[in-house]
């Protein structure tokens, strides 16, 4: 059963907020890293503010189940043949974090037959809180004292092609991606990690997102729904929408290509993974 999104809106912000000031207490200090089996690195921040995130959503939807990252690599996943469950990302952009850079974020999304129908984003180094319920918009807020101020609506943009902005990732520069660009010979290219690529585009300070590299569910997820309920897209090759629940063994998701403007016609994806 699908819960009323505008009345749990209010709760999630809450704990969104609760695992941001968790994971930017972590930030500060002298943290270890780890490695799992993957070899990506996990810190603290990862495993604390998923424990913050699960204990909370089961309070907030008891029935709906939590496919969390962390819980995931070691090997713990619910039942989600219902159809509806939540995707975590505790620390997207962990690499970033470790760096002592502010691009990273902590992910919510709420995905129901395949597709993402909510999600929160927070970039706790930032200040910025992103969210959005597809089919009723979406918004951005400042985080000033663990409180949301100066909330405004958001919104895609249309591409004009002279002033392109496309974002890519920091860490994951594929030959494939750089061949994709050349496509866009007069673009801004923007190089930032996390989710907070799709927010650009859902905010209107970005056009494309060319993601020709590898990628798992709960990293695309709440900022998906962010983007799509900003008036955006995500196509895999061929053009379909990305979907969810695809391989639940390794939850990876293929190539995808991220529009803000779903008119503009740009080169489609030749390749997958």
């Amino acid at each position: 059963m699908t819960p009323d999104l505008h009345r749990i809106t209010e709760p999630l912000i809450k704990t969104m907020l609760h695992a941001g000031s968790v994971v930017m207490k972590v930030f500060h200090s002298n943290f270890e890293v780890y490695g799992k089996a993957d070899t990506s690195p996990v810190t603290e921040a990862d495993r604390r503010g998923e424990e913050i995130i699960t204990k909370a959503l089961h309070k907030i939807a008891p029935d709906i189940p939590v496919v969390g990252e962390e819980a995931k690599s070691e090997g713990q996943c619910p039942d989600i043949s219902g159809g509806i469950f939540w995707l975590v990302d505790p620390l997207d952009g962990t690499k970033e974090f470790v760096k002592k850079g502010s691009d990273f974020t902590v992910n919510i999304g709420l995905i129901k037959d395949g597709h993402p129908i909510m999600g929160l984003v927070l970039a706790p180094a930032m200040n910025k809180l992103y969210w959005g319920i597809v089919g009723s918009g979406a918004w951005v807020a400042d985080v000033e004292d663990n409180s949301i101020i100066n909330t405004k609506s958001i919104s895609t943009r249309t591409a004009n092609p002279d002033k392109l902005v496309i974002v890519a990732s920091k860490s994951h520069r594929s030959s494939e991606l750089e061949a994709y660009l050349e496509n866009f010979p007069g673009a801004d290219n923007v190089s930032i990690g996390s989710s907070l690529k799709l927010c650009l585009l859902a905010t209107g300070e970005a056009d494309l997102y060319p993601r020709l590299g590898p990628t798992c569910e709960w990293d695309t997820a709440a900022a998906h729904a962010v983007l799509l309920a900003a008036g955006g897209s995500v196509e895999v090759v061929g053009g379909a929408p990305l979907t969810y629940a695809k391989d639940l063994t390794t939850f990876l998701n293929p190539w995808f290509l991220c529009r803000a403007d779903t008119t503009f016609q740009v080169p489609t994806l030749q390749a997958t993974v």
